[in-house]
């Protein structure tokens, strides 16, 4: 996410490393960079311009302290400008009614359909509401198929009528039936076009004005850059939408879309699309998001995703566990799962900071861990609950059980060991990291 442009501005910020202080040249030769790195991203020239101006008005307006660089300036100036542009602060989306009604637009091909599950899967399993799909896009039959599978996937119900093609008598009734039913929330998915036609915007114009929605959400592909702007102006200028999705962030390097739309529509990006899978949806904060494209990593996020996984229950289980030394296969395996959950691994590895730059040229397989599932799956639950007793035939049965080989168990069951190891030795705390400490010192 935003590679390029990370690696753009971090090339402008090297000019005013070493110098002693901020001068009118300096400015002059690192805002040049970072306009082009702009422009390299598909930022409209206009917003670039205004945006590069600001930022040379604030840094010269500004005294270095004796404890800050130039550049460490630069960066903090340069992250409060482009976490304004972005809109600031997050926007969180309106779920009041009885029920709320959540009008979902957007082009063919955008995302509209899959994200309209994962909003459903998000306000199910974080916000605990009772939301109802609809299937309003009555020209494609594949996507209200398409609609009930994800519907079925994140066990919400899903309401159409086949028959009928006229979607704002379908809108309207599924509000009925989610009135009759006690549905907190309706999820409308409209249909898209290839292109902006006056039919598709009389028709999304129809449906808003009779069903009258707490929050309508324009969905946009972020990888298609200004294009992206300019659809969603044509929108808002018909439609005046409450909030901007960006689908396929994780995909999109260069980043334009996401800085320019708020400037350009003045309303707020609410949601963003990080991958396929259904829980693979982020609230958007500029502030975290301006962090990222700087490569300072976003670390809230990463705990924010590793505590919706926490099982203080659990937690408490294997502390003992691990106390007692019995930290065993079979918890290593649900740990692993646990942080499969928590999304990409890249991508996780990019919220840790400094490691955004350090593994962008290194390919993580989101598979890595198969090789590892399939070690310990091949294991007995004894042998799971037992390591100890893993002696060498033991071991070439799950080589051959896994598809793996010898050294390949050899080294996993050593890696597993060593970190039970030092599990226990942080689990008794000082006393057990002293011994240790003396252990070396003779």
């Amino acid at each position: 996410m935003f590679e390029n442009l990370s690696d753009k501005f971090d090339r402008a910020f090297k000019i005013l490393k070493g110098q002693g202080r901020i001068t009118e040249i300096n400015v002059a030769e690192t805002l040049k960079e970072v306009r082009k790195a702009l422009l390299d991203a598909d930022v409209n020239f206009k917003i670039a311009k205004t945006f590069t101006e600001q930022i040379k008005e604030k840094a010269l307006g500004q005294n270095v302290l004796t404890s800050v660089s130039p550049g460490q300036l630069m960066i903090k100036i340069v992250h409060e400008e482009l976490t304004e542009l972005m809109g600031g602060q997050k926007t969180e989306i309106n779920v009041k009614g009885s029920p709320a009604v959540i009008l979902i637009a957007g082009l063919q091909g955008s995302g509209k359909t899959t994200f309209s599950g994962k909003l459903a899967n998000y306000l199910k399993t974080k916000k605990g509401r009772n939301t109802l799909l609809v299937a309003c896009d009555v020209y494609r039959p594949a996507a209200i198929e398409q609609l009930k599978v994800l519907g079925e996937q994140v066990g919400v119900e899903v309401y159409s009528q086949i028959e009928s093609k006229d979607p704002v008598s379908i809108a309207k009734n599924a509000i009925s039936y989610a009135k009759e039913k006690g549905f907190a929330v309706v999820i409308i998915d409209t249909a898209g076009r290839l292109a902006v036609d006056e039919q598709m915007m009389n028709e999304i114009t129809a449906i808003k004005k009779a069903i009258n929605p707490q929050e309508t959400l324009f969905v946009v592909d972020a990888m298609t850059g200004q294009d992206a702007v300019n659809t969603a102006k044509a929108f808002n200028d018909r439609l005046d939408f409450d909030g901007v999705v960006l689908t396929k962030l994780d995909g999109d390097t260069r980043g334009g879309a996401a800085l320019t739309i708020r400037s350009v529509v003045e309303k707020p990006i609410k949601f963003v699309g990080v991958g396929e899978k259904l829980d693979a949806i982020d609230v958007f904060y500029p502030e975290r998001m301006a962090d990222r494209i700087l490569g300072m990593g976003d670390i809230v996020s990463l705990v924010e995703r590793a505590q919706e996984q926490f099982d203080e229950d659990e937690a408490k289980r294997l502390q003992k566990k691990i106390a007692k030394n019995q930290f065993s296969f079979n918890d290593f395996l649900a740990q692993l799962q646990q942080i499969k959950k928590m999304g990409n691994v890249k991508d996780l590895v990019g919220m840790i900071p400094g490691m955004g730059k350090a593994m962008k040229d290194v390919e993580i397989d989101d598979n890595a861990f198969k090789g590892i599932e399939a070690i310990i799956t091949s294991m007995t639950p004894y042998e799971r609950e037992n390591p100890v007793v893993l002696n060498g035939s033991r071991r070439k049965r799950i080589a051959i059980g896994s598809g793996t080989n010898i050294q390949e168990v050899n080294r996993l069951i050593k890696q597993f060991e060593d970190t039970r190891k030092m599990m226990k030795m942080m689990s008794g705390g000082g006393k057990n990291l002293m011994k240790m400490m003396k252990g070396q010192r003779r």
